[in-house]
């Protein structure tokens, strides 16, 4: 499976969707990492893998219907944290590129800040998941709201560029009408059976 997706995000590259650093490079560019997928190098082949978080319980206010019920940082976290990554079969979560401290809501003002934490600091999929994390809060949010996903600050060599991208909603939407790299995201937001 994720030889498969390595091909469609360099399908998506050389397609012309807009968005730079999807796939980069399938076919190496790990260097010393030595892992295969699908005939390419991993670029972190080896990444630390953390323990997940328990579930939030629910609370009685919050199965009152009744009870108006804010939107807050777990909640997105929630949403978030078991999207797949591109590279491997853990969870975003899993690799610690998600985390809920790295979230910020404001309800009222309707806006969500989420910063991601690639596990490489040359990662080629940094674009990938970020559109990943978008897509799945455009599906999940009311459009109300207003999101910024971003790259942790000092944590990525591309990150003013990967940032620009993500923040750019033409080049988001440009990107999401590519039908290759749709599929690629979609297998990222896909449960894992």
């Amino acid at each position: 499976m994720w030889g498969l997706q390595r091909k469609y995000m360099q399908t998506a590259v050389d397609s012309g969707s807009g968005m730079v650093g999807f796939g980069g490079s399938a076919g190496g560019g790990g260097g010393a990492s030595g892992g295969r997928v699908g005939g390419g190098l991993l670029e972190n082949a080896n990444p630390l893998v953390y323990e997940r978080s328990g579930e939030r319980p629910v609370t009685a206010g919050e199965e009152d219907e009744q009870v108006p019920d804010s939107i807050d940082a777990r909640e997105i976290f929630d949403l978030i944290r078991s999207i797949n990554d591109p590279e491997h079969p853990l969870t975003l979560e899993e690799l610690n590129v998600v985390e809920q401290v790295r979230v910020q809501v404001s309800d009222p003002d309707s806006t969500v800040a989420v910063a991601f934490t690639p596990t490489i600091p040359h990662c080629s999929m940094a674009t990938l998941i970020g559109l990943s994390i978008k897509v799945k809060l455009l599906r999940s949010l009311p459009q109300r709201f207003k999101m910024d996903v971003h790259i942790t600050p000092g944590t990525h060599a591309s990150e003013h560029a990967v940032n620009k991208q993500l923040a750019d909603k033409e080049r988001v939407a440009a990107a999401l009408e590519n039908t290759h790299l749709l599929e690629v995201v979609n297998q990222c937001l896909s449960a894992r059976s």
